[in-house]
């Protein structure tokens, strides 16, 4: 769905889109010792990195910056997809999205989202279920 107006977050994309905040789907992307990590998050969930490092039994987790993103995804912060990307990227899901039946992702920019099931979410990221909050 293209949107009139930008949608750089889950706030925004939500109230443009009529649905709950927590169905939105924010694609964060981290950094671990140089290595991007993207986290398929609930927009109304912070990501606790120091559990999500302990998980997965690596180093410090930092937010990446704006270049870093935009390097790994080709696409700019408020607007990553969760696929898409120049390279493979090891994506986590949030477990706290199963709940909805439909949820929505950004498509690559600041006015497009596409909706999508949970499941078909995982399937086409190839991504690792995990509590990140």
């Amino acid at each position: 769905m293209v949107l009139d107006s930008t949608v750089p977050t889950a706030a925004a994309a939500a109230a443009a889109l009529g649905c709950d905040v927590a169905a939105i789907t924010n694609s964060l992307v981290f950094d671990i010792e140089g290595t991007p990590l993207l986290i398929l998050a609930s927009g109304a969930a912070r990501v606790d990195v120091r559990k999500v490092a302990e998980q997965l039994g690596t180093g410090r987790i930092r937010r990446a910056s704006p270049g870093y993103v935009l390097e790994h995804t080709g696409q700019e912060v408020g607007g990553v997809a969760p696929v898409g990307h120049p390279e493979k990227i090891k994506t986590l899901l949030d477990e706290s999205l199963s709940i909805h039946e439909v949820l929505w992702a950004g498509a690559g920019d600041h006015h497009s989202m596409f909706s999508i099931s949970y499941d078909e979410l995982r399937r086409i990221t190839g991504a690792e279920e995990m509590p990140v909050r």
